[in-house]
């Protein structure tokens, strides 16, 4: 098939292109090139034989020379950690640059839109569990604005087949953003911020890329909003444990109290932010000791046909053997 993945140079996008390329797909990827990482992804990609595209989703021009011929595209270009930009970054490429490649994916005869929106969504409130059927209640604007893009997208289908994948916590090789527990972990320095019993729903990369690649096919998913999570949640003190067990080093066993550090994290925020300087403690960086998400993938199953099929420790394991042969450990 002929493929586009926006988003493509990043950690999920890159995973997903390679698997395509694998299986003899013509695959075309929109990306930037901000960092070192995106730019080895890019180079890879090139090497195996994609195409890469170097622009954004805010621009029309771009949006429709990259979907041009194009039968399956995977959105899962986002702004999503940016700091120090204004709100109106997260409209303009979550909101405003899906828009852009809806429609000229709309002009292209694009037989099916995969949009990877997030779990971020459902927002999340202390000492509460998101599940599957939890209303949608952003507290950012990162999940604000993926929201209004699902928005958006359901109101495309029509125009052509859509279906919307809510992507929980993702981790694998590739991955930097479990990289700094793990790297806190083996130093010794990683402590635990209240209880650790709330809950995460991760999914190891490999089987998020299969899911995303089954949304772009499996005809009963037309329409739909499917999350795709792993086999089972496991809760912050657990992980941590895991991990530690990988690295063979002890567990965290320092708690610090949550409510002093989430009011200095606020008022971090409002005293740094007007000054444009990252604030080192922030409540979106908390919500790893605060939110619980425990999904039954009912869903993903009567939908897609999928199972998550990597167990937790395998998918720690090959994680860890990762940042090792890439010299991150």
């Amino acid at each position: 098939m002929k493929i586009l993945i926006t988003g493509g140079t990043g950690f999920i996008g890159s995973r997903l292109a390679a698997a395509c390329l694998a299986s003899g797909d013509a695959v075309r990827v929109l990306g930037q090139t901000n960092n070192p990482v995106e730019a080895s992804n890019a180079d890879e990609i090139r090497t195996r034989g994609g195409e890469i595209l170097l622009g954004s989703v805010v621009d029309p021009e771009t949006v429709a020379k990259a979907a041009a011929g194009a039968e399956i595209v995977f959105h899962l270009a986002a702004a999503q950690h940016e700091a120090n930009v204004p709100d109106q970054h997260f409209w303009d490429v979550n909101v405003t640059g899906t828009q852009n490649l809806l429609e000229a994916s709309a002009r292209a005869g694009v037989r099916r839109f995969v949009h990877g929106s997030t779990i971020g969504v459902y927002g999340g409130r202390l000492g509460e569990t998101v599940t599957d059927d939890s209303p949608s209640a952003p507290t950012n604007i990162y999940g604000i604005t993926k929201r209004k893009a699902e928005e958006i997208v359901d109101a495309s289908h029509g125009r052509l087949s859509t279906v919307t994948i809510r992507i929980s916590e993702t981790y694998g090789p590739g991955d930097r953003r479990l990289l700094k527990l793990f790297r806190g972990l083996r130093k010794g320095r990683f402590f635990l911020i209240g209880a650790g019993e709330n809950l995460h729903h991760l999914i190891y990369v490999d089987d998020l890329v299969e899911g995303l690649r089954f949304a772009a096919t499996t005809e009963d998913a037309a329409g739909e909003t499917i999350v795709l999570a792993g086999g089972s949640p496991v809760s912050t003190r657990d992980l941590c444990a895991a991990i530690a067990r990988e690295l063979k080093v002890s567990p965290p066993r320092l708690h610090l109290p949550l409510r002093p550090l989430w009011l200095a994290a606020a008022a971090m925020e409002t005293v740094l932010r007007p000054l444009s300087i990252a604030p080192p403690l922030h409540r979106r960086r908390m919500n790893f000791f605060l939110t619980s998400f425990s999904f039954t993938g009912d869903a993903a199953r009567a939908k897609l046909g999928f199972t998550a099929r990597t167990g937790l420790e395998q998918g720690l394991r090959q994680t860890a053997g990762w940042y090792r042969t890439a010299g991150l450990l």
